[in-house]
């Protein structure tokens, strides 16, 4: 590389955070074969403005060092998305993975997940593994029920080798999370798609056939056929921290009926409200009942907790920053009215004429 390239900033990604580290993967250019990595740290202005640096980040990168691998982050470029968990930025789909067996496809669980992945508004790629635990007439039936619902899975054995190649075309030139439940295979299908990442691989665990959480930080690692993947920390249940009025949105089988029309009520839940258009002959309609009510409580619980000034007070700093301080809780003292006193000292007058001294 010319100085000249160096004097001006380079482009690159950040690949992971970690402390006020950045790790920073260079744009290659075209008579470049080496990827380069340089460990950078963020500019003193950038932390004053509050501009924070994620995974995912496109950045321009200034005093690179290609002897010690060094580089000071200069300036972020604006976002197309941003996700708060797992913390990614300009991410372009999510690739949601599950198990057809062992542990065995729960569509409760599965909702779930889908769930909050239509809540990110991010493409779904669902990768369905392990299809050489089940036979081809369950996998043709799985397929089916999926594309009721919306979606069009990629069926994939790691074990096997089969349908990789499928969906690498599927993660080419995009910035892929990965999610899902633990013990479905998610670590495994990483070393797949990128051998020279080694990625523990999680046990599971025999009695409840649960995985165990192997991944505990962003991370993106590049694919040998073009694209990014980041492997998110795993977990369990996802949370639906929705709106209510948007929880229907995240259903593509009732997306159908609001494209038709309108509800007579702009607040519809649609739980066959008067003149509601979002019929109920869809299989995962009780599901969406079952989430909606959570999603209420959630809401209920939310509106019941005390406003924010009440309970702060806002102090101005000298920057002429808002700084929010718990207000001291004050006992109020309330002075005792004239008749009180007099029925006090009418009480003590009684009592000492029915226990006279002496």
């Amino acid at each position: 590389m010319n100085k000249s390239a160096i004097d001006t900033g380079l482009l690159g990604t950040v690949m992971a955070v970690q402390a006020n580290f950045y790790q920073v993967l260079l744009d290659r250019p075209k008579n470049e074969r080496e990827s380069i990595y340089l460990l950078c740290t963020r500019r003193t202005r950038l932390k004053k403005i509050g501009q924070k640096v994620m995974v995912g980040d496109r950045v321009i990168v200034e005093e690179a060092d290609f002897v010690d691998r060094r580089g000071a982050i200069a300036e972020v470029s604006k976002r197309k998305t941003q996700l708060s968990r797992p913390p990614v930025a300009n991410a372009d789909l999510i690739l949601l993975v599950f198990a057809l067996a062992e542990p065995n496809l729960d569509p409760w669980q599965l909702s779930r997940f889908l769930v909050e992945a239509e809540s990110t508004s991010l493409d779904i790629c669902l990768c369905l593994n392990k299809t050489d635990l089940i036979t081809e007439q369950k996998q043709q039936q799985w397929q089916q029920r999926l594309i009721n619902w919306g979606y069009d899975p990629v069926f994939i054995s790691v074990a096997q080798d089969r349908g990789i190649d499928s969906l690498l075309k599927k993660l080419k030139d995009k910035i892929a999370i990965v999610s899902g439940p633990s013990g479905v295979g998610k670590s495994s299908l990483i070393n797949r798609l990128i051998p020279t990442v080694d990625v523990r691989v999680g046990e599971v665990s025999g009695k409840l056939l649960k995985g165990r959480h192997t991944t505990r930080h962003v991370e993106l690692f590049g694919l040998p056929s073009g694209g990014l993947l980041a492997d998110s920390p795993g977990f369990n249940q996802p949370n639906l921290e929705c709106d209510p009025q948007n929880l229907v949105l995240y259903f593509p089988e009732a997306r159908k009926y609001l494209q038709q029309g309108n509800c007579q009520f702009s607040d519809c839940l649609h739980r066959e409200e008067p003149n509601c258009i979002v019929k109920k002959d869809w299989e995962r309609y009780e599901y969406y009942l079952k989430f909606l009510s959570e999603a209420i409580a959630r809401q209920e619980k939310l509106d019941r907790r005390p406003d924010q000034e009440s309970v702060l007070k806002v102090k101005i700093k000298s920057s002429g920053r808002r700084q929010y301080e718990p207000k001291l809780a004050t006992k109020k003292y309330r002075r005792s009215s004239r008749r009180t006193k007099i029925q006090d000292l009418q009480q003590l007058y009684d009592e000492a004429e029915e226990f006279p001294e002496g």
